[in-house]
């Protein structure tokens, strides 16, 4: 039991990282859940048109995920043993990717959003609906992507300063951009004390602003109030060595990749579970908002291990990593459990809070109900997944997780959407439910010790 469970002070160091992790995550995707709310206010049409535009920011999110990841399994590294020369070198090149995928993606989105959009409305419907769910779709994409920049700078602060250690500061810019879209949107998207009613632009605008302030604050907390040594003097140079970039490269593109096929794999399921009805849109969009809101808990484990255990590998604590692996994963599914149950007595209450039909909600209450069931495993592939990519061997990572989805999750959605008369229950429970199938392959890597691996020893 040793080997599964540590003791008080392994909890104590994990649960002072995790819970700040936890509490700006949970912020983040409390605001999420807000906008989803207000703008399912407006009706499903906004809201399914917001939805899918989701889908296709989703893919861009994990792509700038898949970049910050790349230099974070660095970062930790470096931290590990105070290398803080190539730590600041790491952060510059960080951003440097960041902004060089922002601008791609926002491209991509203003000149092909409305052809990707049209691929989610095959479904049954009235051409009034689906007209209705483009025009917001292509409304919220056209502001929202003013946002890319601010946002791709914070991703990049906010994982070096978790690798540092300051979990709190990420915390509090979540806060301040929690406060701002939280009073932008109620003044925006419903045109509240004389302000103009813009609706899903409103939401949209509200969430750019925000982004902006979340990023002021972090690059000045992080220079200018808590002189942070790994930050003094990031930009006295613009340079970043040649071997380390090559270096950052080799793992940030394989994790760009995988995080982009990832995402990727859920607008293929949004858009496979769409063939059963444009209602289904609407409900899946209902249950994917709070699946992120009552999985915050165990994301945060996750990171939690990448950033422990990535410490420990850079200090050459091989064995120490290993064991830490172990009892992350126990400590995580124990959580799944605990938020599976709470996400489940909510289902019932959920959505009540969308001006939807009765045919929506009861669809979502269904669907959360699987969703809920399936959560503790969700967790414990999520801490495998992280202990994995913290060694940096990152296209063994990218087969367990964006291969995994796109061989077996996706191909099981698309067959079952398209050439069987299974409802939506039955396919969303199967599809998902391949993530049991999964937690044995993460299980099975951790044993194996080929994810283990100390990085840049030779710089």
């Amino acid at each position: 039991m040793n080997k599964l469970i540590g003791d008080k002070a392994f909890y104590k160091r994990i649960l002072a990282l995790m819970i700040p992790i936890a509490i700006q995550n949970g912020i983040t995707n409390f605001v999420n859940m807000l906008d989803n709310v207000m703008v399912g206010r407006l009706g499903s049409g906004p809201m399914s048109g917001v939805s899918i535009a989701n889908q296709m920011l989703m893919i861009y999110n994990f792509c700038l995920l898949g970049v910050v990841a790349g230099a974070g399994i660095f970062g930790a590294q470096f931290v590990g043993r105070e290398d803080y020369k190539n730590f600041k070198s790491s952060l510059r090149f960080r951003l440097y990717l960041s902004l060089v995928v922002s601008v791609a993606a926002a491209t991509v989105l203003l000149t092909a959003g409305g052809s990707l959009t049209n691929l989610f409305l095959k479904g049954e419907g009235s051409k009034a609906e689906a007209d209705m769910i483009f025009n917001s779709a292509k409304g919220y994409i056209s502001v929202i992507v003013f946002g890319f920049l601010p946002y791709s700078v914070s991703m990049s602060y906010t994982g070096a300063l978790r690798e540092t250690g300051d979990t709190k500061s990420p915390m509090r810019a979540s806060f301040l951009a929690v406060f701002v879209n939280l009073i932008l949107n109620y003044l925006l998207i419903f045109g509240n004390l004389g302000l103009p009613k813009l609706g899903v632009k409103g939401a949209a605008l509200a969430t750019v602003i925000s982004r902006f302030a979340e990023m002021f604050y972090l690059v000045i907390k992080a220079h200018f109030v808590s002189r942070n040594v790994y930050f003094g003097g990031v930009f006295k140079t613009l340079k970043v060595p040649l071997k380390l970039g090559a270096m950052i490269t080799k793992k940030s593109v394989p994790l760009m990749f995988n995080e982009m096929l990832w995402g990727s794999s859920f607008a293929f399921l949004t858009q496979s579970y769409s063939l059963k009805g444009l209602s289904v849109v609407a409900a899946t969009n209902i249950c994917n908002t709070f699946w992120e809101v009552f999985g915050v808990s165990f994301i945060a484990a996750g990171v939690t291990v990448s950033i422990v255990v990535g410490q420990q590998l850079g200090a050459g604590e091989h064995k120490t990593a290993k064991e830490t692996a172990y009892k992350m994963i126990c400590f995580s599914f124990f959580i799944g459990v605990l938020a599976g149950g709470l996400y489940a007595a909510a289902a019932r209450f959920i959505p009540l809070l969308y001006n939807v039909s009765g045919e929506i909600r009861d669809m979502a209450f269904y669907l959360i109900l699987i969703e809920a069931v399936l959560m503790p495993f969700d967790s414990l592939v999520q801490a495998c997944y992280f202990a994995v990519r913290s060694g940096g061997k990152v296209w063994l990572t990218t087969v367990f997780d964006s291969g995994f989805a796109m061989l077996v999750i996706v191909p099981i959605a698309f067959i079952l959407a398209r050439f069987t008369s299974m409802s939506i229950y039955e396919i969303y429970f199967l599809s998902k439910g391949a993530v049991i199938i999964k937690c044995i392959l993460g299980v099975l890597l951790i044993r194996s010790n080929t994810w283990i691996n100390t990085l840049g020893k030779d710089l």
